[in-house]
């Protein structure tokens, strides 16, 4: 427990905004700069007065304010207080609340070891890796047993592959302490990775809210399509596995190569900005390589689309203004495609 329902809050941007966040549930709120997203989460802190209603497990919270909510809040800049070690970091709340000392000491051993930051405990924050003091941060937005926790953009500042690394030892920990979390990100690929649903929000609006499935395949609006790059959706008509979580599809006279976890593919998915696009044929290994010919380019004011068929499969790309001018492309002309294996999607059945 809790189950969190917003019902027709306002508040800045946010106008009219129902969310429900099932028990247990990692929902992931993405949306561009300045949509709404960390006032959702100031909101169901209690942090700031709005309009509408907030439910806990059915219960108002409109007048409990924010330090008898329950609620952990992990914020992007972390605030780690700097004269205090990891180990007094954590037990922070714990002794604000009153915790006896035999509960603050098995508290926060118990965290170290989960979050494995046990060496780190006698450290100060200076002293920290950006990757230990995320941890550090989350340890202690926990530490009071709360059972709802609020991340705000928490992997930012951090290189992709710790970023990466870490989303996924969050999303484990989460799962183990049952706790539901509302991870606010605009990095729709880091979502994928930890969500049980993703809820788009823009201009203040919950535009929808589905599992990350549904989103890259079956987009409900044109706002949602749009901001998931409009994906070139191919059908497979066949797949062969390969060796090391990886499988082999075709799709018409495309036979491309990504990461596998043993389920039927049925559709695979390819976002515009993730095809590379070249007039002429570039070095390297034929992986995911193709031969096309332009059919159509659109030209807009900061990016150009460029649609290449190849075979019956028709792929958009898109691409910087600036990138684009520099190649000798028209339509008619042939170009050369490479989609990048990482970046791929498939629909599961």
């Amino acid at each position: 427990m809790p189950l969190i329902e917003l019902k027709r809050v306002s508040k800045y941007v946010l106008r009219d905004v129902d969310l429900t966040i099932k028990d247990k549930e990692i929902l992931v709120l993405v949306g561009p700069n300045g949509a709404g997203k960390s006032t959702v989460l100031n909101v169901i802190a209690g942090l700031v007065d709005y309009e509408g209603e907030t439910y806990f497990d059915g219960k108002n919270m409109d007048r409990i304010p924010t330090h008898k909510r329950g609620v952990g809040y992990l914020f992007q800049d972390l605030a780690l207080f700097p004269h205090l070690t990891v180990e007094d970091n954590i037990a922070y709340g714990l002794k604000v609340q009153g915790y006896k000392d035999a509960v603050i000491k098995r508290r926060v051993a118990e965290l170290l070891n989960a979050l494995h930051i046990g060496k780190l405990k006698g450290r100060y924050p200076a002293n920290l890796s950006g990757g230990e003091k995320q941890r550090v941060a989350l340890a202690r937005a926990i530490a009071s047993f709360q059972k709802i926790l609020l991340l705000d953009e928490p992997t930012a500042s951090l290189d992709a592959q710790t970023a990466k690394y870490l989303r996924t030892e969050l999303c484990g920990l989460l799962r183990q302490l049952e706790i539901t979390a509302i991870f606010v990100t605009h990095d729709l690929l880091g979502a994928e990775e930890v969500a049980d649903r993703i809820a788009i929000i823009h201009k203040g609006q919950i535009e929808q809210v589905s599992s990350p499935q549904d989103i890259l395949f079956q987009p409900k609006t044109d706002t949602v399509y749009e901001f998931i790059g409009m994906p070139n959706i191919l059908n497979c008509d066949g797949c062969h596995v390969l060796s090391s979580g990886l499988v082999e599809v075709t799709s018409g006279d495309m036979r491309m190569v990504l990461p596998y976890e043993g389920d039927v593919i049925r559709k695979i998915a390819i976002a515009p900005h993730d095809i590379y696009l070249s007039d002429t044929k570039p070095p390297g290994p034929a992986l995911n390589r193709y031969t096309g010919r332009v059919s159509e380019i659109i030209s807009l004011r900061t990016v150009v689309r460029v649609r290449v068929q190849i075979g019956r499969n028709s792929l958009m790309a898109e691409m910087p203004k600036e990138a684009f001018d520099e190649m000798n492309l028209g339509v008619g002309d042939e170009a050369f495609v490479i989609v990048k294996l990482r970046r791929l999607r498939y629909f599961q059945t």
